[in-house]
C-alpha cells in the first residue's frame, strides 16, 4: 500500500524550529517522496508491462518491433532484452531506430553526436553488427512503425540511472530477466589482434586516479575511438597505435580477436560485455552504471589493481 505525503513548507519550518526528530522524519519522508513519486506515475500511467501484455500487443503480427533510440552503447545494452524476447515469442524481432532524438550531456562533456543521442551516420555504423545477430530480424530507421515494446520507458520511470547496470533498465519496465552472463554479441573474431591489447577510453568517466602510462611497458597496443581520444591517450602511451574503423562489426571483430580489452563506461566496452571476452573496465567512481557480468569480466577503481590487472592478463 502506498504511503501518502504532502509537502507542506510551513511545517517543515515549524518542524524545524521545534521538533528535531520530527523535521528528520519528515525530511526522509520527502527524500523518499521525490524518488518514488516519479516512478508511481510511471505505474499509474501503465508504463510498466508484461511479457503477456506485449504479445497481446503484438497479436497475429508475424513479427514484434522494438523501439530503441539510442545513445548506441544503451542499444548493445538492450540487446540480451531482445534475443529473449526473440527466444520466449519464437518470432522474428526488429529493432526499430528511431534518430535525432535530443541528448542531455553534462558541463564539460562533448559526445562524438553533438547534441542527438543517435543519427542516420550512428544507425549505418551500428547495422552491420546488429544484422549479424540471429535474434534480429531488420533494423530500420523508425518510420511511423507499429512499436510493441519501448526500451527506452527506463527513461520515464524515474530511476537511478547514473548507478546499477545499465544492461537491466529494461528488466525493470518489463519484467523480462536475461542472463547476462551470457554472450549476447556473436562476430568472427579478428585473428589478426590476437596477441593485442586493445584500448578505448572515452572523454567522458574518467577516472582520476588511475594512469595508463604503465603501458607504456607494454607491446602490441591499439586504441579503438575517435582520433582525438586517440591523440589523448597516445601522450601517455607514446607506442600506441589507432585503428579506425569502418562500422562497429569490425570494431566489435577487432575486440573479439584481441587477447585483453580495456575501455572505460563507453561505447566500445559494452561490445566487449556483449562478447564476454577477456575485458577490463575503468570504473568512474561517481557514476557507476556499468558491470561486468559473467566469465573473464573485471573492473578496478585504483591503479594498484589497474597494474596487477593487466600484468595477469596482458
Amino acid at each position: 500500500m502506498r504511503k501518502s505525503f504532502r509537502q507542506n513548507h510551513l511545517k517543515k519550518i515549524w518542524l524545524k524550529l521545534t521538533d528535531e526528530e520530527g523535521h528528520k522524519q519528515y525530511k526522509r519522508q520527502r527524500s523518499h517522496y521525490k524518488i518514488t513519486s516519479k516512478l508511481e506515475r510511471f505505474v499509474d500511467a501503465g508504463f510498466d508491462t508484461t511479457l503477456d501484455e506485449i504479445m497481446l500487443k503484438v497479436g497475429a503480427a508475424a513479427e514484434i518491433n522494438v523501439l530503441h533510440n539510442g545513445n548506441a552503447g544503451d542499444i548493445i545494452y538492450s540487446l540480451p532484452l531482445v534475443k529473449k524476447l526473440h527466444e520466449l515469442s519464437g518470432k522474428p524481432v526488429n529493432l526499430v531506430l528511431k534518430i535525432n532524438e535530443p541528448l542531455t550531456i553534462g558541463n564539460g562533456y562533448e559526445h562524438p553526436l553533438g547534441s542527438v543521442m543517435l543519427n542516420e551516420k550512428m544507425v549505418a555504423s551500428l547495422r552491420p553488427l546488429l544484422a549479424m545477430q540471429s535474434y534480429i530480424s531488420d533494423i530500420p530507421v523508425f518510420d511511423q512503425h507499429q512499436i510493441h515494446l519501448d526500451l527506452t520507458l527506463f527513461r520515464k520511470a524515474g530511476f537511478a540511472t547514473d548507478k546499477g547496470n545499465i544492461a537491466r533498465w529494461n528488466f525493470f519496465t518489463t519484467g523480462i530477466t536475461p542472463d547476462l552472463t551470457s554472450p549476447w554479441l556473436n562476430v568472427i573474431p579478428d585473428k589478426n589482434f590476437a596477441e593485442c591489447i586493445v584500448l578505448a577510453r572515452s572523454s567522458r568517466y574518467n577516472n582520476a586516479l588511475v594512469d595508463y602510462s604503465f603501458l607504456s611497458g607494454y607491446k602490441h597496443l591499439v586504441f579503438v575511438g575517435v582520433e582525438s581520444e586517440y591523440k589523448e591517450m597516445k601522450k601517455s602511451i607514446p607506442q600506441l597505435k589507432w585503428r579506425q574503423v569502418s562500422d562497429f562489426l569490425e570494431l566489435a571483430e577487432i575486440i573479439a580477436g584481441c587477447k585483453l580489452f580495456i575501455g572505460n563506461q563507453s561505447f566500445p566496452y559494452s561490445i566487449a560485455e556483449g562478447l564476454k571476452v577477456k575485458r577490463l573496465l575503468e570504473v568512474f567512481y561517481q557514476i557507476p552504471n556499468v558491470m561486468p557480468e559473467g566469465a573473464n569480466g573485471y573492473d578496478f577503481c585504483f591503479q594498484k589493481h589497474f597494474e596487477w590487472l593487466v600484468k595477469k592478463f596482458g
